[in-house]
Parts: C-alpha cells; structure tokens; sequence
C-alpha cells in the first residue's frame, strides 16, 4: 500500500461515520471483468473493488504460471485424477453429501483422496448419477496437510489477509481451502465465515455464481425467519411460505471459466453451483477493510445466543461466560478470542512501525512484504474495532487479568503509535 493509497482508504472509513462499510444495499447492474494484470494494480483493487466492498472476476491470465493449473489438469482441462492420485492418494479429505439437507447445510464425511476419486469416475461412468449420492469434496486444508508450494501463488491483491496470518502464527489452523467434485455439486445459500471476504479460483472447469449483497438477504427469509437453503427452488414462489420474497432484486449472476479468479465481498450471500467436473482453490481472509463487519457479525452471534438461552439468565451461574463458551462452539470463534486475533495482529504492525522490521513476510503491498502504510492503516482500523470492543458491556465482563497486555494498554499503545505516524 502506498500513501496516495493509505490516505484515500483513511478518508473512505472516516466518511462512513460509524456505519458499516459495505452495506451496499443494492445490487450493481454487473460484475466486473479484470483482463490484464499488467494493467490492474492493488491501489486500483482497493479503490475500486475492496473498500467498495463489490465483486469483480480476474481473468485467467492472473494464474496462469500457477503450478495446479498445469499438474492438476489434463491437456483436455479435466481433472487429472491420475497426478492427484499420485500425489496426494491417501490424504484423507472432507466430503458433503450435495443430495442431503442437514439444516441449510450438507452432513459431511472423511475419506482418502483415493476413495474419493474412485467415487468421481463411477459418478461420470453412472451418467452422472450414483447410489451414493452427489458428493463434493469440499473445505480441505491443503496447505495445513502437505506443501503447496508448486499449486498457487498468492496473488498480491489479497495479500493483507489477517485470518490467515493470526492461524500460522498459532500453527493450529488455517482458511485456505482446496474443493473439487464432479458437475451438479453446489454450495447452498451462504455468507462467508465471520462476514470475511474470500477469493476462488477454477483449475479447472466452470462454477455459476448468483450474488445478494448484503441486506437483501433479508427479504428472502421464509415465514419462521429462515434464510432459503436453495435460492434457485421453486418454493421462493410461494408467497405464503417467502412473503417478503417480492422485495427482493434479481441475484447478479456470473459464470466463472477455468482460471477465472471471483473477489467475493464480506457479508454477501451467495450459491455456487458445478457446470462441469470443476477443482477450485479458495481463501477465506479478513484484514483492516472489513474488520468492522466481522467485530458486528460476532456481536449479533453473541445476541443470537443469548436469545437462545435467556430463560436461564436468572437461575445458570456464570450465564454471561456460558453464553461466550456457547457461541464459540457454534461460531468458532467468540469475545476472548477476538481480541487475542486483534492483539496478534496489532503487536506485528507496531512491531514494524517502532522497530522498522516484522515477524516474518506479512502481505499488503506492491512488493512481497508488509510496508509501513499498509501497516498504519492496519493500526488505524484495529484502534477503531478496539475502541469498541473494550466499551462493549459483554466484553467488559470478560475476565482479562491474565491478558498481556490487557486490552486498554493495548488500545494506548495504537492511538501512540497513530499520533506519530500522522505524517508517515
């Protein structure tokens, strides 16, 4: 991130004045299609894309030296079982049953890669049909099980990528994810985890996309507040069942070719669903753009639970901590560990900004590391989310005396450092 770059995103987030950034509320009349990449900078990602919080598809010509879409595919554009077999046979991998609702999700299994591309050549031999079920490896952690090194490089548009950066620096778990399954697999109707952005990219094989942005979503709840398990059923006709369905626009519709990269914004909903036998690689990321959306979605988790469980607020013990240990267990994630994510970001920016060096490569700019505007503005949108988190009455009741440092001493050291790099 350069100045010019880091002042214009500044003035975007004080110009929101306390809304939430992103809440389009409207859906634009298409997606845009980035062609050149010699041609597409990360300040013209961030102006145009990231702060606005709005889609946009890369062409394939920004993967194309990426080693997956060489290995991983046959000179046909199928995939190459037979390299995925050798390669990764008996990895054991998570797979969704597409045919079966389980709330608005799918259940899932484990099996080994091996056994899973068994399956995938019987479905295509059976007509694309099987006893089994229509099966999606979906959610497999490629890079936390093996190197992926010679799969994909990271493209700088996405290299302030928070999520990913707090789990490696924990070593316990990341949100990079490998999918693949025959054509007629699907995702339901979703919004990304913790309201974060994510990118997808086809190895190969094609993926059609419908996207909601955020608040329309609202309108397609069902009659018990429900939101559709499949946004392209026939049921969202019946106005007793979808009564507000009417007010809600068309979905923008895109159709993602093999090598295509889709920007997804935070707080979208959205269904993908498999033309072809498709392999896709996606990362899920959070970063200063929108950590304020995923500060709110916790705080409406929090309330949902709460809701859940307030005819025992008079008669459990500790209510307020089991409502907390309640939703990470549901969420993955809750107040305690929030702040542990906002410390350990935060403590690498300062690190950088006092000592003029980082922990490690941490991306965000032109170049291959973390520079010291990226890193200001990081520290500006942790200080604003901060500030927050500490006055909020729930997190107040946490017990933080084994904090280090404890959060108001944190919030401090971020307004110091902001003070000096006013003029950075």
């Amino acid at each position: 991130m350069d100045r010019e770059t880091r002042v214009f995103a500044e003035s975007h987030f004080r110009g929101l004045r306390g809304r939430l950034p992103g809440r389009v509320g409207r859906t634009p009349d298409r997606v845009d299609f980035i062609e050149r990449p010699d041609a597409f900078s990360y300040a013209d990602f961030v102006k145009g894309y990231l702060l606005p919080n709005e889609p946009c598809v890369f062409s394939s010509a920004f993967t194309e030296g990426w080693g997956s879409r060489s290995h991983w595919v046959t000179p046909g554009g199928k995939p190459d079982f037979e390299y995925l077999l050798r390669r990764y046979g008996d990895v054991v991998v998570p797979v969704a049953n597409c045919g079966v609702q389980e709330y608005n999700s799918n259940p899932k299994e484990h099996m080994l890669l091996r056994d899973y591309i068994s399956y995938w050549r019987e479905y295509i031999q059976g007509d694309y049909s099987s006893s089994r079920g229509c099966l999606y490896l979906k959610d497999w952690h490629l890079c936390r099980d093996s190197s992926a090194e010679d799969v994909f490089t990271l493209p700088v548009y996405f290299s302030s990528d928070w999520l990913n950066e707090y789990w490696d620096a924990l070593d316990v778990d990341d949100y990079r994810f490998v999918y693949m399954g025959p054509a007629g697999t699907w995702s339901p109707f979703h919004a990304d985890i913790f309201r974060s952005f994510s990118w997808s990219v086809n190895i190969c094989g094609r993926k059609k996309w419908f996207f909601f942005p955020p608040g329309q979503e609202e309108a397609l709840r069902d009659c018990h507040g429900g939101l559709p398990y499949d946004v392209t059923s026939p049921a969202l006709l019946d106005s007793r069942l979808y009564p507000t369905r009417h007010l809600c626009g068309p979905p923008l519709e895109v159709t993602q070719e093999a090598g295509e990269m889709v920007f997804v914004p935070s707080g979208w909903h959205h269904q993908v669903h498999n033309l072809e036998d498709t392999i896709s690689i996606n990362h899920n990321w959070v970063n200063g753009c929108n950590l304020a959306n995923m500060w709110h979605f916790l705080q409406q988790e929090l309330c949902a639970v709460q809701q859940e469980v307030i005819q025992w607020k008079d008669t459990m013990p500790d209510w307020h901590h089991h409502c907390q240990v309640i939703m990470r267990s549901c969420s993955g994630i809750n107040f305690t560990e929030f702040y542990h994510f906002l410390k350990v970001i935060a403590e690498r920016r300062l690190h950088l900004l006092t000592k003029g060096t980082g922990p490690g490569e941490v991306g965000g700019g032109e170049g291959a590391g973390l520079g010291p505007q990226q890193a200001a503005f990081d520290v500006g949108r942790i200080a604003e989310v901060l500030a927050s988190v500490v006055a909020h009455p729930d997190f107040q009741r946490v017990d933080t005396s084994t904090f280090s440092p404890r959060p108001e001493e944190l919030l401090q050291q971020l307004e110091e450092v902001i003070a000096a790099t006013v003029s950075l």
